[in-house]
Protein backbone atom coordinates (compact mmCIF):
# COMPACT_ATOMS: atom_id res chain seq x y z
CA UNK A 1 0.00 0.00 0.00
CA UNK A 2 1.02 3.55 -0.30
CA UNK A 3 1.75 6.16 2.76
CA UNK A 4 -1.96 7.87 1.72
CA UNK A 5 -3.42 4.42 1.32
CA UNK A 6 -1.96 3.80 5.19
CA UNK A 7 -2.79 7.31 6.35
CA UNK A 8 -6.50 6.91 5.33
CA UNK A 9 -6.84 3.29 6.99
CA UNK A 10 -4.69 4.64 10.73
CA UNK A 11 -7.30 7.56 10.67
CA UNK A 12 -10.21 4.71 10.22
CA UNK A 13 -8.80 2.97 12.93
CA UNK A 14 -8.22 5.54 15.27
CA UNK A 15 -11.80 6.35 15.20
CA UNK A 16 -12.71 2.40 15.60
CA UNK A 17 -10.39 2.35 18.86
CA UNK A 18 -12.35 5.77 20.44
CA UNK A 19 -15.46 3.55 19.50
CA UNK A 20 -14.18 0.42 21.50
CA UNK A 21 -13.51 3.07 24.35
CA UNK A 22 -9.52 2.83 24.07
CA UNK A 23 -7.83 6.02 25.84
CA UNK A 24 -7.70 8.89 23.44
CA UNK A 25 -4.03 9.37 24.19
CA UNK A 26 -3.04 5.99 23.42
CA UNK A 27 -4.93 5.69 20.39
CA UNK A 28 -2.85 8.36 18.92
CA UNK A 29 0.26 7.03 19.94
CA UNK A 30 -0.62 3.19 19.07
CA UNK A 31 -2.13 4.19 15.52
CA UNK A 32 0.68 6.43 15.19
CA UNK A 33 3.50 4.06 15.66
CA UNK A 34 2.25 1.52 13.72
CA UNK A 35 2.06 3.93 10.73
CA UNK A 36 5.07 5.17 11.07
CA UNK A 37 6.38 1.48 11.16
CA UNK A 38 4.10 0.76 7.82
CA UNK A 39 5.63 4.21 6.24
CA UNK A 40 9.21 4.34 7.21
CA UNK A 41 9.98 0.87 8.52
CA UNK A 42 10.35 -0.46 11.98
CA UNK A 43 14.09 1.81 13.15
CA UNK A 44 12.39 5.04 12.92
CA UNK A 45 8.99 3.91 13.95
CA UNK A 46 10.45 2.72 16.95
CA UNK A 47 12.59 5.77 17.54
CA UNK A 48 9.84 8.22 17.13
CA UNK A 49 8.16 6.14 19.97
CA UNK A 50 10.92 6.25 22.28
CA UNK A 51 11.94 9.60 22.11
CA UNK A 52 8.48 11.43 21.57
CA UNK A 53 7.45 11.15 25.06
CA UNK A 54 11.11 13.38 26.54
CA UNK A 55 11.15 15.65 23.53
CA UNK A 56 7.47 16.85 23.92
CA UNK A 57 7.23 16.73 27.57
CA UNK A 58 10.19 18.52 28.39
CA UNK A 59 9.58 20.86 25.61
CA UNK A 60 9.72 24.53 27.20
CA UNK A 61 6.55 25.72 25.64
CA UNK A 62 4.52 23.82 27.96
CA UNK A 63 6.36 24.68 31.19
CA UNK A 64 3.36 27.10 31.82
CA UNK A 65 0.89 24.48 31.68
CA UNK A 66 1.50 22.95 34.89
CA UNK A 67 1.93 26.38 36.94
CA UNK A 68 -1.47 27.64 35.56
CA UNK A 69 -2.97 24.72 36.62
CA UNK A 70 -1.61 24.57 40.24
CA UNK A 71 -2.70 27.91 40.58
CA UNK A 72 -6.13 26.64 39.46
CA UNK A 73 -6.19 24.81 42.12
CA UNK A 74 -4.95 26.74 44.85
CA UNK A 75 -7.67 28.97 43.73
CA UNK A 76 -10.59 26.26 43.81
CA UNK A 77 -9.49 24.71 47.08
CA UNK A 78 -9.47 28.45 48.61
CA UNK A 79 -13.33 28.53 48.61
CA UNK A 80 -13.56 31.89 46.32
CA UNK A 81 -15.77 30.35 43.73
CA UNK A 82 -18.41 30.17 46.92
CA UNK A 83 -17.44 34.32 47.49
CA UNK A 84 -17.79 34.66 43.77
CA UNK A 85 -21.20 33.62 43.32
CA UNK A 86 -22.38 36.03 46.23
CA UNK A 87 -21.10 38.71 44.73
CA UNK A 88 -23.12 37.59 41.57
CA UNK A 89 -26.21 36.69 43.81
CA UNK A 90 -26.39 40.10 45.58
CA UNK A 91 -26.02 41.79 42.22
CA UNK A 92 -27.67 40.55 39.99
CA UNK A 93 -30.03 37.85 41.82
CA UNK A 94 -33.15 40.49 42.15
CA UNK A 95 -34.01 39.69 38.12
CA UNK A 96 -35.91 37.16 36.45
CA UNK A 97 -33.42 34.61 35.49
CA UNK A 98 -30.92 36.67 38.01
CA UNK A 99 -29.62 33.53 39.41
CA UNK A 100 -28.91 32.45 36.51
CA UNK A 101 -27.28 35.40 35.30
CA UNK A 102 -24.96 35.47 38.86
CA UNK A 103 -23.64 31.74 37.61
CA UNK A 104 -22.69 33.33 34.70
CA UNK A 105 -21.06 36.40 36.48
CA UNK A 106 -19.23 34.10 38.99
CA UNK A 107 -18.51 31.30 36.19
CA UNK A 108 -16.80 34.23 34.34
CA UNK A 109 -14.65 35.68 37.52
CA UNK A 110 -13.53 31.96 38.83
CA UNK A 111 -12.84 31.15 35.01
CA UNK A 112 -9.95 34.00 35.07
CA UNK A 113 -8.24 32.20 38.34
CA UNK A 114 -8.83 28.82 37.14
CA UNK A 115 -8.86 27.64 33.94
CA UNK A 116 -10.31 24.47 34.24
CA UNK A 117 -13.68 24.21 33.03
CA UNK A 118 -14.74 20.52 34.35
CA UNK A 119 -13.88 21.96 37.63
CA UNK A 120 -15.92 25.28 37.38
CA UNK A 121 -18.94 23.24 36.08
CA UNK A 122 -18.30 20.68 39.36
CA UNK A 123 -17.76 24.05 41.77
CA UNK A 124 -21.25 25.98 40.07
CA UNK A 125 -23.17 22.90 39.87
CA UNK A 126 -22.78 22.44 43.88
CA UNK A 127 -22.86 26.33 44.64
CA UNK A 128 -25.27 27.96 42.24
CA UNK A 129 -28.00 24.58 41.95
CA UNK A 130 -29.27 24.40 45.17
CA UNK A 131 -30.17 28.11 45.21
CA UNK A 132 -31.94 27.82 42.14
CA UNK A 133 -34.16 25.24 43.12
CA UNK A 134 -34.79 26.48 46.23
CA UNK A 135 -36.66 29.56 44.10
CA UNK A 136 -38.18 26.51 41.70
CA UNK A 137 -35.70 27.71 38.51
CA UNK A 138 -36.24 25.32 35.38
CA UNK A 139 -33.69 22.54 35.94
CA UNK A 140 -32.95 22.87 32.37
CA UNK A 141 -32.06 26.48 32.48
CA UNK A 142 -30.23 26.18 35.88
CA UNK A 143 -28.03 23.09 34.36
CA UNK A 144 -27.17 25.08 30.99
CA UNK A 145 -25.89 27.97 32.44
CA UNK A 146 -24.09 25.92 34.83
CA UNK A 147 -22.39 24.01 31.65
CA UNK A 148 -22.21 27.03 29.94
CA UNK A 149 -20.69 29.33 32.67
CA UNK A 150 -18.03 26.32 33.18
CA UNK A 151 -16.52 26.43 29.52
CA UNK A 152 -15.62 30.07 29.81
CA UNK A 153 -12.53 29.05 31.79
CA UNK A 154 -11.65 27.62 27.85
CA UNK A 155 -11.71 30.93 26.38
CA UNK A 156 -10.75 33.10 29.52
CA UNK A 157 -6.75 33.46 29.96
CA UNK A 158 -5.46 30.75 31.48
CA UNK A 159 -6.09 28.77 29.28
CA UNK A 160 -4.98 25.50 28.58
CA UNK A 161 -5.91 25.11 25.07
CA UNK A 162 -4.21 28.21 24.23
CA UNK A 163 -1.12 27.30 25.88
CA UNK A 164 -1.24 23.94 23.25
CA UNK A 165 -2.08 25.61 20.30
CA UNK A 166 0.58 28.45 21.03
CA UNK A 167 2.66 25.07 21.47
CA UNK A 168 1.95 23.54 18.20
CA UNK A 169 1.16 26.51 15.64
CA UNK A 170 4.52 28.18 17.40
CA UNK A 171 2.08 31.23 18.09
CA UNK A 172 3.02 33.71 21.23
CA UNK A 173 0.71 32.16 24.54
CA UNK A 174 0.47 36.01 25.93
CA UNK A 175 -1.14 37.22 22.74
CA UNK A 176 -3.28 34.11 23.31
CA UNK A 177 -4.16 34.65 26.75
CA UNK A 178 -4.80 38.54 26.16
CA UNK A 179 -7.01 38.38 23.24
CA UNK A 180 -9.21 35.40 24.81
CA UNK A 181 -10.30 38.71 27.80
CA UNK A 182 -12.41 40.47 25.63
CA UNK A 183 -13.89 37.53 23.49
CA UNK A 184 -14.89 36.09 26.49
CA UNK A 185 -16.67 38.99 28.32
CA UNK A 186 -18.59 38.83 25.10
CA UNK A 187 -19.87 35.59 25.67
CA UNK A 188 -20.43 35.93 29.39
CA UNK A 189 -22.24 38.69 27.85
CA UNK A 190 -24.24 36.89 25.20
CA UNK A 191 -25.16 34.07 28.09
CA UNK A 192 -26.37 36.90 30.35
CA UNK A 193 -28.52 38.55 27.32
CA UNK A 194 -29.77 35.02 26.83
CA UNK A 195 -30.92 33.97 29.82
CA UNK A 196 -32.80 37.32 30.27
CA UNK A 197 -34.66 36.45 27.10
CA UNK A 198 -35.59 33.14 27.99
CA UNK A 199 -37.31 34.41 31.05
CA UNK A 200 -38.86 37.23 29.73
CA UNK A 201 -40.55 34.63 27.47
CA UNK A 202 -41.14 32.70 30.06
CA UNK A 203 -41.43 34.22 34.09
CA UNK A 204 -41.48 31.06 35.24
CA UNK A 205 -38.23 29.47 34.10
CA UNK A 206 -36.25 32.06 36.21
CA UNK A 207 -38.46 33.55 39.17
CA UNK A 208 -36.82 36.65 40.67
CA UNK A 209 -35.01 36.16 44.04
CA UNK A 210 -34.38 38.34 47.03
CA UNK A 211 -32.81 41.93 46.51
CA UNK A 212 -30.48 43.53 48.23
CA UNK A 213 -28.95 47.00 49.55
CA UNK A 214 -26.53 48.59 47.97
CA UNK A 215 -24.24 48.25 51.41
CA UNK A 216 -24.81 44.35 50.90
CA UNK A 217 -23.65 44.72 47.27
CA UNK A 218 -20.49 46.70 47.76
CA UNK A 219 -20.04 44.13 50.67
CA UNK A 220 -19.81 41.53 48.49
CA UNK A 221 -17.05 43.13 46.23
CA UNK A 222 -14.61 42.63 49.04
CA UNK A 223 -14.48 38.95 49.21
CA UNK A 224 -13.32 38.69 45.28
CA UNK A 225 -10.57 41.27 45.66
CA UNK A 226 -7.91 38.85 46.08
CA UNK A 227 -9.14 36.79 42.73
CA UNK A 228 -9.73 40.72 40.68
CA UNK A 229 -6.28 41.45 41.98
CA UNK A 230 -4.50 37.86 41.10
CA UNK A 231 -5.84 38.22 37.82
CA UNK A 232 -4.55 41.95 37.04
CA UNK A 233 -1.27 41.11 37.96
CA UNK A 234 -0.92 37.92 35.83
CA UNK A 235 -2.45 38.77 33.00
CA UNK A 236 -1.37 42.89 33.36
CA UNK A 237 2.49 41.83 33.33
CA UNK A 238 1.84 39.68 30.19
CA UNK A 239 0.52 42.47 28.51
CA UNK A 240 2.89 45.15 29.14
CA UNK A 241 6.21 42.31 28.78
CA UNK A 242 7.02 41.98 32.22
CA UNK A 243 6.23 37.98 32.37
CA UNK A 244 6.93 35.46 29.87
CA UNK A 245 3.45 32.73 30.32
CA UNK A 246 6.12 30.85 32.67
CA UNK A 247 6.77 33.75 34.85
CA UNK A 248 3.32 34.74 34.96
CA UNK A 249 2.29 31.24 35.62
CA UNK A 250 4.93 31.32 38.81
CA UNK A 251 3.89 34.50 39.94
CA UNK A 252 -0.01 33.42 39.31
CA UNK A 253 0.53 30.11 41.28
CA UNK A 254 2.38 32.13 44.19
CA UNK A 255 -0.05 34.48 44.42
CA UNK A 256 -2.92 31.67 44.68
CA UNK A 257 -1.08 30.38 47.25
CA UNK A 258 -0.72 33.47 48.88
CA UNK A 259 -4.97 33.43 48.65
CA UNK A 260 -5.59 30.40 50.11
CA UNK A 261 -3.31 31.03 53.54
CA UNK A 262 -4.87 34.45 54.22
CA UNK A 263 -8.27 32.92 53.64
CA UNK A 264 -7.19 30.35 56.54
CA UNK A 265 -8.03 27.05 53.99
CA UNK A 266 -4.16 26.20 53.88
CA UNK A 267 -3.91 22.69 55.84
CA UNK A 268 -2.48 19.43 54.94
CA UNK A 269 -5.56 17.53 53.29
CA UNK A 270 -5.77 20.91 50.69
CA UNK A 271 -2.22 21.20 50.01
CA UNK A 272 -2.12 17.44 49.26
CA UNK A 273 -5.19 17.74 47.22
CA UNK A 274 -3.87 20.96 45.12
CA UNK A 275 -0.57 19.28 44.51
CA UNK A 276 -2.09 16.01 43.49
CA UNK A 277 -4.76 17.66 41.23
CA UNK A 278 -2.20 19.97 39.42
CA UNK A 279 0.00 16.40 39.12
CA UNK A 280 -3.26 14.45 37.65
CA UNK A 281 -4.30 17.27 35.39
CA UNK A 282 -1.10 17.68 34.35
CA UNK A 283 -0.21 14.46 33.37
CA UNK A 284 -3.23 13.70 31.14
CA UNK A 285 -2.98 16.58 29.29
CA UNK A 286 0.61 15.69 28.25
CA UNK A 287 -0.41 12.22 27.92
CA UNK A 288 -3.01 13.10 25.17
CA UNK A 289 -0.18 15.63 23.65
CA UNK A 290 2.43 13.05 22.94
CA UNK A 291 0.19 10.45 21.56
CA UNK A 292 -1.29 13.58 19.71
CA UNK A 293 2.05 14.49 18.17
CA UNK A 294 3.08 10.93 17.70
CA UNK A 295 0.24 11.17 15.50
CA UNK A 296 0.21 14.09 13.48
CA UNK A 297 3.94 13.53 13.35
CA UNK A 298 3.21 9.94 11.30
CA UNK A 299 0.63 11.91 9.14
CA UNK A 300 2.99 14.59 8.12
CA UNK A 301 5.76 12.08 6.98
CA UNK A 302 2.89 9.87 5.11
CA UNK A 303 2.03 13.04 3.10
CA UNK A 304 -1.25 13.01 4.01
CA UNK A 305 -1.09 16.82 5.41
CA UNK A 306 0.23 18.02 2.57
CA UNK A 307 -2.10 16.39 0.62
CA UNK A 308 -5.31 17.57 2.16
CA UNK A 309 -3.69 20.91 2.34
CA UNK A 310 -3.08 20.86 -1.18
CA UNK A 311 -6.48 19.49 -1.94
CA UNK A 312 -7.98 22.84 0.12
CA UNK A 313 -5.66 24.84 -1.59
CA UNK A 314 -6.84 24.19 -4.89
CA UNK A 315 -10.53 24.48 -3.78
CA UNK A 316 -12.13 27.25 -6.22
CA UNK A 317 -13.99 29.12 -2.76
CA UNK A 318 -13.70 31.84 -0.97
CA UNK A 319 -10.98 31.56 2.12
CA UNK A 320 -13.94 32.98 4.54
CA UNK A 321 -16.27 29.87 3.38
CA UNK A 322 -12.92 27.66 3.46
CA UNK A 323 -12.55 28.57 7.28
CA UNK A 324 -16.20 28.30 7.94
CA UNK A 325 -15.89 24.93 6.31
CA UNK A 326 -12.93 23.92 8.73
CA UNK A 327 -14.36 25.19 12.49
CA UNK A 328 -17.90 23.30 10.82
CA UNK A 329 -15.72 20.07 11.55
CA UNK A 330 -15.27 20.49 14.71
CA UNK A 331 -18.90 20.15 15.96
CA UNK A 332 -19.13 16.53 14.79
CA UNK A 333 -15.81 16.25 16.09
CA UNK A 334 -17.04 17.87 19.41
CA UNK A 335 -19.34 15.09 19.35
CA UNK A 336 -17.01 12.06 19.64
CA UNK A 337 -14.00 13.50 21.77
CA UNK A 338 -13.25 15.86 24.24
CA UNK A 339 -11.82 19.37 23.57
CA UNK A 340 -8.08 19.13 23.95
CA UNK A 341 -7.77 15.89 21.93
CA UNK A 342 -9.82 17.76 18.95
CA UNK A 343 -7.64 20.22 18.85
CA UNK A 344 -4.59 18.57 19.22
CA UNK A 345 -5.59 16.59 16.21
CA UNK A 346 -6.87 19.19 13.55
CA UNK A 347 -4.50 22.05 13.97
CA UNK A 348 -1.28 20.67 12.74
CA UNK A 349 -3.60 19.72 9.60
CA UNK A 350 -5.50 23.02 9.26
CA UNK A 351 -3.26 25.67 10.49
CA UNK A 352 -1.45 25.81 7.51
CA UNK A 353 -4.49 26.51 5.10
CA UNK A 354 -5.67 29.24 7.46
CA UNK A 355 -2.19 31.05 7.89
CA UNK A 356 -1.75 30.50 3.87
CA UNK A 357 -5.40 32.31 3.28
CA UNK A 358 -3.73 34.85 5.15
CA UNK A 359 -5.83 34.82 8.55
CA UNK A 360 -4.59 36.19 11.95
CA UNK A 361 -3.24 32.92 13.71
CA UNK A 362 -4.01 34.86 17.17
CA UNK A 363 -7.80 35.03 16.04
CA UNK A 364 -7.98 31.62 14.58
CA UNK A 365 -7.11 30.40 18.12
CA UNK A 366 -9.38 32.25 19.90
CA UNK A 367 -12.00 31.46 17.25
CA UNK A 368 -10.87 27.47 17.40
CA UNK A 369 -11.12 27.67 21.53
CA UNK A 370 -14.73 28.71 21.15
CA UNK A 371 -15.20 26.05 18.76
CA UNK A 372 -13.64 23.80 21.66
CA UNK A 373 -15.99 25.47 24.32
CA UNK A 374 -19.48 24.02 22.56
CA UNK A 375 -17.35 20.88 22.22
CA UNK A 376 -17.41 20.66 26.42
CA UNK A 377 -21.21 20.68 25.97
CA UNK A 378 -22.75 18.62 23.04
CA UNK A 379 -24.04 15.36 23.11
CA UNK A 380 -22.79 12.21 23.55
CA UNK A 381 -18.95 13.42 25.08
CA UNK A 382 -19.75 16.71 26.25
CA UNK A 383 -17.77 16.41 29.61
CA UNK A 384 -19.06 19.91 31.73
CA UNK A 385 -23.48 18.34 31.04
CA UNK A 386 -21.79 15.21 32.39
CA UNK A 387 -19.80 16.90 35.16
CA UNK A 388 -23.61 18.98 35.49
CA UNK A 389 -25.71 15.80 35.66
CA UNK A 390 -23.56 13.97 38.30
CA UNK A 391 -23.63 16.97 40.72
CA UNK A 392 -27.16 18.02 40.87
CA UNK A 393 -28.89 15.00 39.45
CA UNK A 394 -30.78 16.18 36.64
CA UNK A 395 -31.45 13.98 34.10
CA UNK A 396 -28.89 13.86 31.31
CA UNK A 397 -31.05 14.24 28.23
CA UNK A 398 -32.80 17.70 30.34
CA UNK A 399 -29.06 18.85 30.76
CA UNK A 400 -28.57 18.32 27.01
CA UNK A 401 -31.63 20.37 26.57
CA UNK A 402 -30.95 22.98 28.82
CA UNK A 403 -27.18 23.97 26.99
CA UNK A 404 -28.94 24.01 23.51
CA UNK A 405 -30.07 27.62 24.18
CA UNK A 406 -26.20 28.37 25.20
CA UNK A 407 -25.08 26.24 22.07
CA UNK A 408 -26.71 28.87 20.00
CA UNK A 409 -25.42 31.95 21.92
CA UNK A 410 -21.87 30.55 21.25
CA UNK A 411 -22.58 30.40 17.59
CA UNK A 412 -23.60 33.75 17.71
CA UNK A 413 -20.12 34.79 19.40
CA UNK A 414 -18.51 33.04 16.12
CA UNK A 415 -20.54 34.80 13.54
CA UNK A 416 -19.09 38.44 15.58
CA UNK A 417 -15.68 37.70 15.40
CA UNK A 418 -16.10 36.59 11.95
CA UNK A 419 -17.71 40.19 11.35
CA UNK A 420 -15.67 41.87 13.95
CA UNK A 421 -12.32 40.24 14.21
CA UNK A 422 -11.00 43.23 15.56
CA UNK A 423 -12.74 42.01 19.01
CA UNK A 424 -9.78 39.38 19.50
CA UNK A 425 -6.54 41.23 18.10
CA UNK A 426 -7.26 44.20 19.05
CA UNK A 427 -5.74 44.25 22.70
CA UNK A 428 -2.80 41.82 21.38
CA UNK A 429 -2.00 44.55 18.57
CA UNK A 430 -1.49 47.06 21.43
CA UNK A 431 0.41 45.08 24.04
CA UNK A 432 3.94 45.46 24.71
Amino acid sequence: MDSLTISIIALLAFFVLMCFRMPIAFAFALVGGVGMILVKGPGPGLTLLGKAPYVWATNGSLLALPLFILMGQFVFFSGISTELYDMGYKWAGKYRGGLAMATELASTAFGACCGASIAASATMGTVAYPEMTKFKYDPRLACGSIAAGGSLSTLIPPSAPFILYGFITSTPISSLFIAGILPGIMLSALFILGIAFMCWRNPAMGPPGPSFSWKERITSLKGVGGALVLFLVVMGGLFVGVFTPSEAGTIGALGAFIIIIAKRRLNKQTLYASLQGSIVSTCFILTITIGAMIFTNFLTVSGFSSMFTGWIKDLALPPTLIVIFILVIYIPLGCVMDALAMILLTLPIVFPIVVHFGFDPVWFGVVSGLMAEMALLTPPVGMNSFVVHGVTKVPLHDVFRGIMPFFAMMLIGVIILFIFPEVATFLPSIMK
